[in-house]
Formats: structure tokens, sequence, C-alpha cells
């Protein structure tokens, strides 16, 4: 009898499902990628080069030598590029899924452009202690880049965990 009072007595360990984790992490890819197709795009359209943007996460893996100038295309740099990119992209739909999970898609969207904004400060203003070249990248295109990703994180990952 007091093994079975103690058992009710302790909490519930509450157990996403399977669904749940493959929406955060096709959520995180999809938000990913988008994020990485806005930036260049943005960073084209002013003038600059594309592959700015994945050589400056490429250098976290490869080291400054891969930094532009030439800012040209390079697939070791890109492959670089996405080997922090897109596993950092899931790690932060992680905590997005578990902050998101009972909202619905507005107030869902409202926590990832906010989320966006927040990934944005410690991207730009917290890591460029240990990455300082991303102090170069700060602006305008960098939050539009940050705030596209959570909006387009929370719109994936509601659509995918319904």
């Amino acid at each position: 009898m007091a093994s079975g009072a103690r058992a009710k007595s302790r909490p519930k360990r509450r157990c996403r499902s399977n669904a749940h984790w493959r929406a955060v992490v096709w959520s995180g890819l999809i938000a990913g990628a988008a994020f990485l197709v806005l930036e260049m795009a943005l960073v084209a359209m002013m003038g600059q080069s594309a592959s700015g943007a994945p050589r400056m996460m490429g250098a976290i893996l490869l080291g400054r030598d891969v930094l532009p100038p030439p800012a040209t295309f390079d697939l070791g740099v890109l492959a670089a590029a996405s080997a922090v990119h897109f596993p950092l992209s899931i790690l932060y739909a992680v905590i997005f899924g578990l902050a998101a999970e009972r909202l619905s898609l507005w107030p869902a969207l409202t926590v990832g452009a906010v989320f966006g904004l927040v990934l944005y400060a410690i991207n730009f203003y917290g890591f460029t202690a240990l990455f300082p070249w991303f102090e170069m990248a700060r602006g305008a295109a960098s939050i539009v880049g940050h705030i596209f990703y959570g909006v387009v994180l929370a719109v994936a990952y509601k659509w995918l965990a319904r």
C-alpha cells in the first residue's frame, strides 16, 4: 500500500510524441533553409556577395581563411556552413518547440518573430566574442532574416505538429 501511495504522489513525466520531435526537426531544417536563401538574396540585393553569409558560417569550422575576399562560391565552405547552420537551426527549433508547443498559430507567430530577434542578438552580439567576423554582418538584412527564420519556424512547426 505504501508503495502505491508513493507512486501516486510522483509527478507524471510528460513524454512528447515522436510526431512532436519530427515536427521540431523538420521545422528547424525548413526554417534554416528559408533563412539561408533569404539572407543570401538580401545580401545580393544590397550589392554584396551572396556567398558572404555561408563563408562566415563556414569559418566557424574552417577558420578565418575562408572569409571574403574572395567572396566566390566554394562547395567545401558551403558544406562546412551547412554543418554548423543546420544543427543550430534544429537546436533552436527544439527550444522553440518547447516554448510554443501549446500555442495556437497567431501567438506562435509572435513568439517566433521575437525568438528570431533574440537569436539575432545572441548570434551577432554574444557570439562575436568567439567569432568576431559576425560583427560585420550586423544590420537590417540579418535582423529581417532572423525574424523571418522565427516566423517560418512557427508556421512549419504548427503545420507539421498538427
